[in-house]
């Protein structure tokens, strides 16, 4: 099992985490258009191994296109905003507006990302540290991690906790 976390958009944010809950790798891919990003989905959902799960952040012609090719894929398909995430994860403050939460977002994504034991990143692009934000969400709704990580509580200390899914 795997999860393949996505921030919508032309130049798209991905994060993949395995079957116990971790980020294997994340990156951003600049599609450069939307015509080349409904050329290019099916290649990343097939490079994704064991994949079963598919969580979106956004909404529109650029989450179709994501959202049909999972599909066809035989995948589950969580489609989410932006806030649905970001209540469990930062405080009012962190998400008061969108240059705050972009920040909190490379904040949280880069312990995320020390703790999962993934690489470091050089520089971390906010889409990028949004995916990594994104999959931690998603992992912990659908079950795949049955709790916050320990290096990650003390943050979130006082913010509701992410709901199972049904």
């Amino acid at each position: 099992m795997s999860l393949l976390a996505v921030d919508l958009g032309v130049r798209t944010g991905l994060a993949l985490y395995g079957a116990d809950g971790r980020l294997v790798w994340y990156r951003s891919h600049n599609f450069g258009s939307a015509a080349r990003l409904k050329k290019g989905a099916p290649g990343i959902l097939r490079s994704c191994p064991e994949l079963d799960f598919c969580i979106l952040e956004g909404g529109g012609p650029l989450a179709e296109i994501w959202e049909r090719e999972a599909l066809r894929r035989e995948l589950s398909v969580t489609v989410i905003a932006a806030e649905v995430w970001r209540q469990h994860f930062f405080h009012p403050r962190e998400r008061k507006d969108a240059s705050h939460a972009k920040a909190s977002a490379g904040q949280l994504a880069r312990s995320i990302i020390s703790w999962a034991g993934a690489k470091a990143p050089s520089s971390l692009r906010h889409d990028a540290a949004e995916a990594v934000c994104i999959g931690l969400w998603g992992v912990l709704h659908t079950g795949l991690l049955q709790s916050l990580p320990a290096p990650l509580v003390k943050r979130c200390a006082g913010l509701p906790p992410v709901p199972r899914r049904q």
